[in-house]
């Protein structure tokens, strides 16, 4: 592809990895569309983030296609990952240590499947404390890393499908298909509470946004390589 085809507008696929925040990949990518074709500026933004701890599908626009970020952000969403019963953290993930254990004797496969019934359809979530929404001028996250306690308002999502895939406890596996807004790790909490017992999310990948899918998305490294390959 030339400079031309990168300012007019490209969606690119790419498969985000763990740790990386999804403002890094977009600074990693504008870096590299800059450096290739020696350029001042070019947009380059992403279409929905995803956590440090998740990976996955990352949409990324360029240049005039960047207007169309809204429209890919706002459809729906496919993910794949663990919950792990019995305990929960305050960010509801592995971004906090275990604060509170509970029983998992009364849990069986049944208990499980039965409990996603529950989720299923309109839904109302709280975000987590840990969240990059803003309130008061400042994201959650910077008021939780403080400890400082705020109250969360509630908001209706949709979860069109919810399966359990493999129970291998306290590791449970899933697959979600959620409206934009869902959060992945709101979704364990309320689950192990549901369970009446406890849960956090240990693993989360984002396998569909739309009609995209990771399966068609590559590494950063293979962007990079096939950038520098293009003529």
């Amino acid at each position: 592809m030339t400079e031309e085809d990168y300012k007019n507008g490209q969606v690119l696929l790419i498969d985000k990895p763990l740790t990386w925040t999804s403002f890094q990949v977009v600074n990693k990518l504008r870096w590299h569309i800059k450096q290739r074709f020696n350029i001042k500026k070019i947009k380059v933004g992403h279409a929905g983030t995803l956590d440090p701890l998740a990976t996955g599908l990352l949409i990324i626009c360029t240049g005039k296609q960047t207007k169309e970020i809204n429209t890919y952000q706002g459809q729906i969403k496919e993910y794949t990952g663990t919950f792990t019963i019995g305990s929960t953290t305050p960010s509801y993930d592995l971004e906090t240590e275990v604060d509170e254990t509970f029983s998992t004797e009364h849990i069986t496969s049944d208990l499980l499947k039965e409990t996603t019934l529950q989720f299923i359809g309109d839904i109302q979530q709280k975000p987590p404390i840990f969240s990059a929404i803003k309130k008061d001028g400042k994201r959650l996250y910077e008021l939780a890393r403080k400890g400082e306690t705020t109250e969360i308002k509630s908001r209706t999502v949709t979860i069109s499908e919810f399966e359990i895939t493999k129970v291998a406890l306290p590791n449970v596996e899933f697959r979600v298909v959620c409206s934009k807004g869902t959060y992945i790790r709101s979704l364990a909490y309320d689950f192990g509470k549901a369970l009446n017992s406890g849960a956090h999310l240990s693993v989360l990948r984002r396998t569909k946004i739309g009609e995209f899918s990771v399966e068609n998305a590559e590494s950063i490294e293979g962007f990079i390589e096939k950038l520098k390959s293009e003529d």
